[in-house]
């Protein structure tokens, strides 16, 4: 009877074990339906006369100028996301501003905010007002 009862015991150990239960949630398919057409933006960062972020200047002064107008600009709650988000390039003392703002307001708000900065020599606000 012990062989038995150690058998059936056994056995129901191997089927229970043996039984895998799918964990697996499926998830919708969320492909785009349209895709960005960046093409002609893209066009214009190959090119040498347009600063992109790479451009940035590694050299303490460069680093801090961007970092006081970032500041500045993020400080000011009247800017959009957009504008608090643009990007900020100095070379040299040189400034440029490239991205979409709100209006020309904007623009030109956060170009003042640039040229106020010290050891800024020139601002090139190259900002677009967003659609």
């Amino acid at each position: 009877m012990r062989i038995g009862v150690l058998g059936l015991a056994f056995a129901f150990l191997v089927v229970g074990c043996g039984k895998k239960e799918s964990t697996k949630i499926e998830q919708p398919s969320q492909t785009a339906t349209v895709a960005a057409d960046n093409s002609g933006r893209n066009e214009r960062d190959r090119s040498d006369a347009t600063k992109t972020s790479g451009d940035q200047a590694e050299n303490e002064a460069d680093r801090t100028i961007s970092q006081n107008i970032r500041q500045a600009v993020v400080a000011d709650d009247s800017v959009s996301t957009n504008g608090k988000n643009v990007k900020i390039i100095t070379v040299d003392g040189t400034v440029t501003l490239r991205g979409p703002v709100k209006n020309e307001n904007e623009k030109t708000n956060i170009g003042a905010k640039a040229q106020q900065i010290a050891g800024v020599k020139k601002v090139d606000n190259q900002l677009e007002i967003a659609n």
